[in-house]
């Protein structure tokens, strides 16, 4: 896909009108182009200076160059001016008509109201959902026919939006500077704003933003925006602009195949469905009476949290003892019956968030700390094994008291005693030892393979059974 400045250096902005445009200085033919139109400058549009009652008041109106062209000229070069690229692929033809899953009746009528936006752009069109749920094939679908009904449009991803106009400060060129780019992306007849919230930027570039959707909002420009979040989780100044009933359209994609498993630490979807309750061996050679008695209990424990997942199951033991084959076992069955599920090793999931605050990150902090706090079921493999710093304590304590007020389906496997875990953070030790809130097993035998070389710790918490 070109960026913007290699556009804005050959189509500078459209004039304010066809008049005005002819008689500037800075309009005058430039001699190194001369194919260039001297009333719109190659943009390919102009606003007229129409009185503000009339109804065309603020919209740009194509050139007179432009109305004079060829049908296969027109479409070479509005493909060439929208920042397109290589989404020209992305078409209504291209699109799944009912969704990657084949049975989305969301995403079938979605299409439809894109359809009929895409011949007569009014007002906002609002698309949001799930990374996978075909958002910004959507959106260049419609920029697409619009280019093929011979109408201007420009698409930007926010993320890319935001790094032009901050590269527009530090530049000599007149047609890439700062002004011109954020006249362009203001006032362009149709523009696609992609991924709104996957933009981590700066106080400024949030105010930039901001300022260009305020003016897109105040003139009623046509504009479609894609986002992962709702509008209602986005800056309070955003979101009432996109949930204006007057003016935006919101279209929610359903969840898609892809996001209903989402894993940080290694337990890939393949890796997680070798862990069945089937495959779990509970008459292990060696083993004491109470050893045996305690796979067999935490087994049990854990078919009847896969049968009703509610609040939490704590699984104690040693390493290798199979605590993580049961959680993904409860974790396989829910995505059998239609759940989402959030798998993670601790110390993985707070290196993933402490990098997610990094800008241009493709799963920002705020929608990956999201995901996790409202998963259908959580897993938190190897609790009690990360950093002990007091911002990843307040993030582990965020998480489980969410989950642990909400009552949504938790497991959590660790290696330590709830002493020990006591004595690091004795907040989340009291949410997850709530006897209200669910249970705690003691595994006793010793690891799978290592037998008793690694000899299991004393459990010194209390020992409860659902």
């Amino acid at each position: 896909m070109k960026h913007l400045n290699e556009i804005l250096s050959k189509t500078p902005n459209a004039a304010t009108s066809a008049e005005s445009s002819a008689t500037s200085p800075a309009t005058a033919d430039d001699p190194t182009q001369p194919d260039t139109c001297p009333i719109c400058r190659g943009a390919g549009f102009v606003r007229r200076p129409y009185p503000i009652d009339h109804p065309r008041f603020g919209r740009a109106e194509p050139c007179e160059c432009i109305l004079r062209e060829r049908e296969d000229q027109r479409r070479q070069r509005l493909t060439r001016l929208s920042n397109i690229g290589a989404l020209s692929r992305f078409t209504f033809e291209t699109l799944q008509p009912r969704g990657r899953s084949g049975n989305d009746a969301t995403f079938q009528a979605a299409i439809q109201i894109a359809q009929e936006y895409a011949q007569d752009p009014h007002g906002w069109l609002v698309i949001t959902g799930p990374s996978g749920t075909g958002k910004t094939h959507l959106a260049a679908a419609i920029a697409n026919r619009r280019i093929e009904l011979g109408h201007p449009i420009l698409f930007m991803v926010v993320a890319d939006l935001l790094d032009h106009l901050r590269a527009g400060y530090d530049t000599d060129d007149q047609e890439l500077a700062f002004d011109r780019v954020f006249e362009h992306i203001r006032n362009a007849p149709l523009l696609v704003l992609d991924d709104l919230d996957g933009a981590s930027g700066t106080a400024w570039a949030r105010e930039k933003l901001l300022q260009v959707i305020n003016h897109r909002f105040n003139l009623a420009l046509p504009t479609i925006v894609t986002a992962t979040a709702p509008p209602t989780t986005l800056d309070p100044r955003l979101g009432t602009r996109l949930l204006d009933p007057t003016l935006a359209r919101v279209l929610t994609l359903g969840p898609s195949e892809h996001s209903q498993y989402t894993e940080v630490g290694g337990m890939s979807r393949q890796r997680l469905a070798a862990f069945q309750f089937r495959t779990f061996e509970t008459r292990i050679p060696g083993l004491h009476p109470e050893e045996q008695a305690s796979l067999e209990a935490a087994l049990q424990a854990a078919r009847s949290f896969a049968e009703a997942p509610q609040g939490w199951l704590v699984l104690q033991g040693p390493n290798g003892c199979g605590k993580t084959h049961l959680a993904s076992a409860i974790a396989n069955r829910a995505l059998q019956d239609g759940h989402s599920v959030f798998f993670a090793v601790v110390p993985d999931l707070l290196d993933h968030l402490r990098a997610s605050f990094a800008p241009g990150r493709e799963t920002p902090y705020d929608e990956l700390f999201e995901r996790v706090r409202n998963a259908d079921l959580l897993v938190l493999d190897d609790f009690g094994a990360q950093a002990t710093t007091p911002w990843a304590q307040e993030k582990l304590y965020q998480v489980v008291n969410y989950r642990h007020v909400a009552g949504l389906p938790t497991v959590v496997t660790t290696d330590r005693s709830l002493d020990e875990l006591q004595e690091v953070n004795p907040r989340i030790v009291a949410r997850i030892a709530d006897p209200r809130a669910g249970a705690i097993i003691v595994i006793l035998a010793p690891h799978y393979h290592l037998g008793r070389s690694i000899p299991p710790p004393s459990p010194r918490g209390p020992r409860r059974a659902r």
